[in-house]
């Protein structure tokens, strides 16, 4: 059987290969609590569905920065060593955020995390980054807290949290070693010293049309923009703003579809485990668009991968890779696939 990887050059985009959501926790017992549900609900979907990335900036109470990074590399460890306990074709992955480059912890944070945990870490999150030389800086003081614990360099994530990182943010994007770039909402918004109102940091009701919140506001929207057309332009990831609104349901998935469907984001973040399962859901192609991807593929591989038509429809290699994404998507959101296509993902391991 001929993957469609091999023959589908440019399929194996970006966004199939990190989990949608990107859960965030810094309070210790959340985050043990976080690495559990993570467990449980990669047994449950047979996939790694969100990323844990434990705290050490808005998670470490002031004066108690460095316990914070020791916690982290504690859990870290913890996390990696039960699952190598109990192995799965399924990796759990486990990430950390840094405090920002220029902030007095940067160096510590870097040293403990890295130096402690470099081995059981799928990536490393910087705040507040401004401009490529600010990801040098990171990339330098990472490689030399991990030495030689790691097989591969460590990727790096990325937030974008002003209006003049923004306007970097297309360099930024294109560096080898990023991997995703998040925006900061609420950050963006305190930027403009008022010139944005509060109501841009939230979601507005679905009877409201007047509000400019997050997905309405211009200068919010156009950041968002941007950055997703960075990183598609570059094979990365762009991960969505938090929802604050994490008791209201409705909100939440009402802004995961928009920035899923309308924005081209392929991650989101959460805050908060009741997010977890509806930003996977938003993230999941729909049954019916699952059910054309199936037919398409497999009358593509049916035919050598020569054009065909399905349902009155001409269809060739660019279709093909669409399609064969919303099967990767599928996969990664934990979509129960028919035994046909199944098979391509026997060996894939998120």
């Amino acid at each position: 059987m001929i993957h469609p990887r091999e023959v589908l050059l440019g399929a194996q985009g970006a966004a199939g290969f990190l989990p949608v959501c990107d859960h965030y926790s810094g309070v210790e017992a959340r985050m043990k609590k976080s690495l559990q549900l993570q467990a449980e609900m990669a047994e449950e979907f047979g996939a790694c569905v969100f990323d844990v990335t434990l705290d050490c900036e808005d998670g470490a109470p002031a004066g108690a920065e460095v316990d914070q990074a020791h916690c982290v590399v504690g859990l870290a460890n913890e996390a990696r060593a039960a699952a190598q306990a109990f192995p799965s074709n399924v990796v759990r992955r486990v990430g950390a955020r840094l405090h920002p480059v220029d902030h007095p912890f940067f160096a510590s944070d870097a040293q403990i995390v890295l130096g402690g945990a470099a081995a059981a870490l799928a990536y490393i999150m910087v705040p507040k980054v401004e401009s490529l030389a600010d990801v040098e800086l990171a990339l330098a003081a990472l490689d030399a807290a991990a030495g030689s614990q790691r097989q591969s360099p460590i990727p790096l994530h990325v937030l974008i949290e002003s209006p003049a990182a923004v306007h970097q943010v297309f360099d930024i994007a294109k560096h080898p070693r990023v991997e995703s770039i998040s925006f900061g909402l609420m950050d963006f918004v305190s930027a403009h010293a008022g010139a944005i109102p509060a109501s841009a940091m939230g979601v507005r009701s679905a009877q409201d049309h007047q509000t400019l919140d997050q997905f309405h506001h211009p200068l919010v929207l156009r950041a968002k923009l941007e950055i997703a057309s960075a990183c598609h332009a570059a094979g990365k990831v762009p991960s969505h703003c938090v929802v604050t609104e994490f008791r209201d349901p409705l909100a939440l998935e009402q802004a995961a579809r928009t920035a899923a469907n309308a924005l081209g984001y392929t991650r989101m973040w959460s805050i908060h485990p009741d997010q977890i399962r509806p930003i996977i859901k938003a993230f999941s192609p729909s049954e019916a668009e699952l059910e054309l991807a199936c037919t398409i593929v497999l009358e593509a591989a049916r035919q050598d991968w020569a054009p065909i038509s399905v349902q009155g429809k001409l269809h060739d290699r660019a279709s093909f890779r669409y399609f064969w994404q919303v099967l990767e998507r599928a996969h990664q959101t934990g979509c129960t696939l028919p035994a046909a296509v199944g098979g391509y993902f026997s060996y894939i391991v998120l």
